[in-house]
């Protein structure tokens, strides 16, 4: 135990507190004694329970919080429960739980923690992967669970360039984009900084170094691929190679309509594992699938469309250069999709929460396809401030 309490107090002491993400804010730390925090690989979940930890419990010499992760050596020997238990005896109130997903009996261990010890407050962080409601154990009745994206525009902005930007919502966009411009421009001129995350902004690995950030995307992949699906998901180490040619095709080709029998030839995969291997790359977040209705059973069949789940991905994984085209979509989609419903939609590009019909473009973008369409609006870049019902794609950056 001390030598975890020593590990953590050395985590503690690199850790900055001088950009926290804003879903600091959402989780319930205090009041649940139960929280999970899911996010892909390399989004910041770790940073952001040991600055949660500093912020609240300063150096935490009395040991009244703990941080620990479960691929460290030391639960080789150790039970997770045991190590819960001796805290707790101990005077702990807070365990702070990373990579749950190491360990074969995650659930089962944290019901038993939940149960036992209270009031023993408990957060753990997982894979994307990760099955909290139909685990081995039931942890919906007890569980607060919530998703962490990688960085928005806004936070992008805040990290990398100190500037303080509004965090709207979608009704704001939407009824008062002016004023939120003006806002905008009044601290920076957003264009100047837009292009740039979209190639190299989503991840915060920007902080070690951009000229390798792109590899660094490729490694945090790699390990979604080769250790966290075949974990997860039960993929066949054999078929791994295959799984990386899958996205490789998807990654050059997205967006496209979906014609399994064509991936199939493409990978050399079965059409019907296909469909799994999509899913499975959704979940992991690294495409989204898309369908044009997503409250009908068709989302049990092959989906609509597919994207990659952010631009940056394009931009380290494609073959080709990125279709700009592509990259607004990507973009529009990962910015929305965190808190609103997003589907496909043949009449313009999006339909979001099945009542707003949105087409992405650039600045020339006319907005012919919806000009009869009801609720409908044109997301386009290159462009500093609305327009009617065009609005500036880089504000739906500022959402989180």
């Amino acid at each position: 135990m001390d030598a975890l309490f020593q590990r953590n107090l050395d985590l503690l002491k690199d850790t900055s507190t001088e950009f926290v993400r804003s879903i600091i804010d959402d989780v319930d730390w205090d009041k649940s004694r139960l929280n999970a925090i899911r996010g892909a690989r390399g989004v910041g979940k770790t940073t952001l329970l040991l600055q949660y930890q500093k912020l609240h419990y300063g150096n935490n010499d009395n040991h009244k919080s703990l941080y620990v992760r479960l691929d460290n050596s030391y639960f080789s020997t150790h039970s997770l429960v045991d190590t819960a238990e001796q805290f707790y005896r101990q005077g702990g109130e807070l365990l702070l739980v990373d990579e749950v997903h190491n360990a074969p009996l995650w659930a089962k261990e944290i019901k038993e923690i939940y149960d036992t010890f209270r009031p023993l407050r408990v957060v753990f962080t997982g894979s994307s992967l990760l099955h909290i409601l139909n685990a081995q154990a039931d942890l919906s009745r007890r569980c607060l669970s919530y998703d962490m994206q990688g960085l928005s525009f806004r936070e992008y902005v805040k990290l990398y360039h100190d500037i303080d930007l509004p965090k709207v919502s979608l009704d704001d966009i939407l009824h008062s984009g002016m004023d939120i411009a003006m806002e905008v421009q009044q601290k920076c001129h957003p264009l100047e900084f837009f292009s740039h995350y979209l190639q190299k902004g989503y991840y915060p690995f920007g902080t070690e170094g951009l000229d390798s950030y792109f590899q660094r995307v490729e490694s945090t992949v790699d390990l979604l691929l080769n250790i966290e699906l075949p974990q997860l998901r039960k993929v066949d180490i054999g078929n791994i190679r295959k799984l990386k040619a899958l996205l490789a095709v998807l990654s050059t080709e997205v967006p496209m309509l979906v014609d399994t029998t064509k991936l199939a030839t493409l990978t050399g995969i079965a059409r019907t594992t296909v469909l799994a291997y999509l899913q499975y790359l959704h979940d992991a977040k690294l495409i989204r699938l898309l369908y044009s209705d997503d409250l009908s059973v068709k989302k049990m069949q092959k989906p609509d469309k597919i994207l990659m789940e952010n631009s940056n991905l394009l931009y380290a994984l494609s073959l080709e250069k990125p279709n700009i085209g592509t990259v607004r979509e990507s973009f529009f989609c990962n910015q929305l999709g965190y808190k609103h419903q997003v589907e496909y939609n043949k009449r313009g590009d999006f339909l979001i929460d099945h009542n707003l019909t949105f087409e992405i473009g650039g600045r020339a973008k006319d907005g012919k396809q919806v000009t009869q369409v009801e609720n409908a609006y044109i997301a386009a870049d290159d462009i500093d401030y609305p327009m009617g019902n065009r609005l500036p794609l880089w504000m739906f950056g500022l959402m989180y």
